[in-house]
């Protein structure tokens, strides 16, 4: 495809490499795994592949330390298993976004190493490096978004440095030119590889207050999101984190990125934000020809234990609407970082366990406007995994046993078969995390076989979708339907205007038909079926989480 704003209302699915395919029966997935699965991955129709980090780690944080921005870690293959799944990808009509950590390292790598090795070599600025207190404390308050200090004292330079994450995280000191021109040829070496744009991990993190000011405490009432934690429970949310992220030099840097991203074809830079005023930062981030494409918005990847309302989806869009100045927004449900969405929003009412509830959420998210984010195991219905304490690997997890269980409930093997062992996923004896019990009966090629199933509904829906422009890259305009159980906007760009319905309830509801009974009968998707809302004179009937489409 020769467009460069091709992004704009993509599809991109998430792959987690660990957990999606195990090509050499070690129990953890690889690169060459994915390129195993391309052409199902094809199938689904989604525009491109969003990949988590495969670079060399220690993976203290499962790949979000690097220790080698240029190596693939041995654990997923090797650079030329790269290059080979970038080729089929691209021979496939897929494109490829790689998932880079700019704003900290592995503490094993070189960097870090010769950095901390005394207050005088070459890279001794290169991090976030600061004196003790004069009691020994750290230099402030601040705290790491994994709910510890942000500050670990280093015995060999007598000082502390900066980790907004593990303290095996270290943060560069993006203050210092020499960084942002190493980071910025790194991401260069991709580039010339032919990857077709950067997932930017905690974007907003680079740059942090050069005076090192206390964050001040947080007022539980000032209406801003978390972002640490599992609905405010981590210290983190205590304060505010003012002076440790978001500053306005992190901006300077997108610019320079956009610049040498603008140098190659095509290429698509997304922001991940976690800030409390996440809207905000997002529409800043996006703006223009200068900054990066669009902003990844966490707020719909909330909400625990929650019922699925209308208010739930449109509240963060029009917040973010609400920005006269913004750029193109990116959504998604679910991703590694947070409990899955059928589960998230379906389980205090069991709707988990409906295939139907899956493929509503589905067919809500890619309805919105924006750049859409699907992740592996979302077109299958996946719910949560449990996970027993003494099976973890999340850090995070770990550390806030029982409060938050961490991450590794939503990273559990991906299921091809439920007729193989670890149902296709690895031939391993024992896979890094458990398959979930529930899991089996939702594998693909169960699915497959099954007309009615969530992976088919996905399918078709992407097939669709890819026809009616109103959806890719029209606006979006939210309708009263007078039912915060009833989701209703419309979406319209020059040649098309599509109205969009969506029930939220187990029971049927009744919606004004906007058109009245003047335009033409029955939904544009499913005209027939238990999910096709039916036109009935100048009102629609939604059958229990049903959708209805229709042209105006």
């Amino acid at each position: 495809m020769n467009d460069k704003d091709w992004w704009r209302g993509a599809v991109i699915y998430q792959i987690y490499p660990r957990s999606y395919m195990d090509s050499n029966n070690d129990g953890v997935g690889d690169l060459n795994g994915i390129t195993q699965k391309m052409d199902y991955i094809a199938d689904l129709g989604v525009d491109a592949i969003w990949i988590s980090p495969f670079f060399k780690s220690p993976m203290k944080d499962y790949g979000y330390d690097v220790e080698d921005y240029r190596s693939v870690d041995p654990i997923f293959g090797t650079n030329k298993d790269f290059d080979t799944l970038l080729q089929k990808a691209h021979k496939l009509n897929i494109k490829i976004i790689i998932d880079l950590v700019l704003s900290h390292t592995s503490d094993q790598h070189d960097w870090f190493i010769e950095s901390r090795s005394n207050q005088e070599n070459n890279k001794s600025d290169w991090y976030v490096w600061a004196d003790p207190k004069p009691d020994g404390s750290p230099p402030n308050n601040w705290m790491s978004c994994f709910g510890q200090p942000a500050w670990t004292f280093d015995s060999r330079r007598g000082q502390y440095y900066l980790h907004n994450f593990l303290k095996e995280q270290p943060d560069l000191n993006f203050h210092n030119p020499d960084v942002q021109d190493a980071m910025l040829d790194h991401m260069k070496y991709w580039l010339d590889k032919g990857v077709d744009g950067f997932r930017l991990d905690v974007a907003n993190f680079y740059f942090h207050d050069q005076a090192l000011r206390d964050n001040p405490p947080r007022d539980k009432n000032d209406g801003l999101g978390y972002i640490s934690g599992n609905e405010g429970t981590s210290p983190t949310n205590m304060q505010r984190q003012l002076y440790n992220k978001t500053q306005p030099e992190n901006l300077e840097f997108h610019k320079k990125v956009r610049k040498l991203t603008d140098q190659y074809e095509n290429i698509m830079t997304v922001a991940e934000v976690g800030d409390e005023d996440a809207f905000r930062v997002a529409a800043a981030y996006s703006l223009g020809e200068n900054h990066l494409n669009t902003s990844y918005n966490t707020q719909l990847m909330g909400g625990m234990n929650k019922d699925l309302t209308a208010s739930l989806i449109r509240e963060p869009i029009e917040r973010y609407q609400s920005f006269k100045e913004r750029g193109w927004p990116s959504w998604a449900f679910s991703n590694h970082d947070v409990v899955r969405v059928a589960s998230r929003w379906g389980q205090r009412k069991g709707y988990d366990k409906e295939p139907n509830f899956a493929k509503l959420l589905l067919s809500t998210l890619l309805s919105l406007q924006g750049t859409l984010f699907i992740y592996q195991g979302e077109e299958l219905g996946l719910p949560e995994a449990n996970i027993a304490f003494e099976q973890l690997h999340d850090p995070w997890g770990i550390s806030m046993w029982p409060d938050w269980k961490g991450r590794d409930g939503c990273r559990t093997p991906m299921v091809w078969d439920d007729m193989k062992p670890n149902t296709g996923f690895s031939n391993a004896e024992a896979t890094w995390l458990p398959v979930d019990a529930r899991h089996p009966a939702l594998a693909v090629k169960a699915q497959e076989q099954d007309a009615d199933s969530t992976l088919n509904f996905t399918r078709a829906f992407l097939d669709w979708r890819k026809k009616q422009p109103a959806l890719v890259k029209g606006d979006i305009e939210f309708i009263d339907s007078g039912s915060d159980m009833v989701l209703c906007f419309k979406r319209t760009d020059e040649n098309q205007i599509i109205f969009c319905a969506f029930n939220f309830a187990d029971v049927e509801n009744t919606v004004s038909d906007p058109a009245g009974s003047n335009t033409q009968e029955g939904s544009l998707f499913m005209p027939e079926g238990e999910l096709s809302g039916k036109n009935n004179g100048d009102s629609i009937k939604l059958p229990p989480f049903g959708c209805y489409f229709k042209a105006l």
